[in-house]
């Protein structure tokens, strides 16, 4: 190699990766403005809607996406806490009328019915099968002493009636974790609430104050937890003893004068 082409490829930049950016919101997203018929762009900037848009509110989809799909419009969105919320969709009049009419002759018609009921059967069905295959993963984990096995199955069966029904936000819903882990979650967020204190506590407004309450509690139904699966004696006055208690005279017929509760 010449020393013309040493020099010259010593003298080459270095390659630099570019770090990878966030990525910008639609440039067709906005906040609600401070009044009716405006919108808060990303900088602030407060904008009039279009004469001739009007605003589609949220809650049907298939409207929603086919305006979408055939217009210029404009989201509307508001931040509330960690959540973002749909506030609706500003589109040309026209365009919204149209749509709705090609969905309400769709809807009417017998197959569209048909449609419906069958995926409403299947919605149902998964929901059952989930609803099973829960509450098999909490008595998993639950694991009780055979001396316990009822009391373990009343336990997951009564936290999977709680967590799993569809729009609970609960963690029982959530497809981010694997179902075991949604069961162990959902049985110590179940115990903070029916064996402790929890629900009337004041937690200091710190950062973090909440967050440690919890892992407390979460350490005591733990503890709670591997009485049960180790088959101990418990005492009279334990609190899930004393929970399931109240929630098997909740959710059927109490018994008679002379019929106490019987530990499992």
């Amino acid at each position: 190699m010449t020393r013309k082409a040493v020099s010259a490829s010593a003298k080459a930049p270095p390659i630099v990766k570019a770090s990878p950016s966030k990525k910008a919101p639609p440039s067709n997203v906005y906040q609600p403005g401070p009044s009716e018929r405006t919108v808060r762009g990303a900088s602030g900037k407060i904008i009039d809607v279009p004469a001739g848009w009007v605003l589609l509110p949220p809650g049907d989809p298939m409207w929603t996406r086919r305006v979408k799909a055939r217009a210029e419009h404009w989201l509307v969105q508001e931040k509330v806490g960690r959540k973002l919320f749909s506030k609706g969709l500003w589109a040309p009049s026209e365009v919204i009328s149209a749509v709705k009419r090609e969905i309400d002759e769709e809807r009417s018609k017998v197959s569209y019915a048909v449609k419906l009921e069958k995926a409403a059967e299947r919605r149902a069905e998964q929901q059952s099968d989930y609803v099973l295959e829960f509450e098999a993963e909490v008595a998993r984990f639950l694991k009780f002493a055979p001396s316990y096995a009822g009391l373990e199955k009343r336990m997951a069966t009564a936290i999977a009636a709680h967590a799993t029904p569809v729009g609970s936000g609960t963690v029982a819903r959530t497809q981010r974790i694997p179902v075991e882990q949604r069961a162990e979650s959902a049985v110590i967020a179940w115990m903070r609430h029916q064996t402790t204190a929890y629900d009337g506590m004041k937690i200091p407004r710190q950062r973090g104050a909440r967050r440690e309450v919890r892992r407390e509690l979460a350490a005591k139904s733990r503890f709670l937890l591997d009485r049960y699966r180790a088959g101990k004696p418990l005492m009279e006055d334990c609190p899930l003893r004393k929970a399931l208690e109240n929630l098997t005279r909740e959710t059927v017929p109490p018994p008679g004068p002379s019929e106490p509760f019987v530990e499992p």
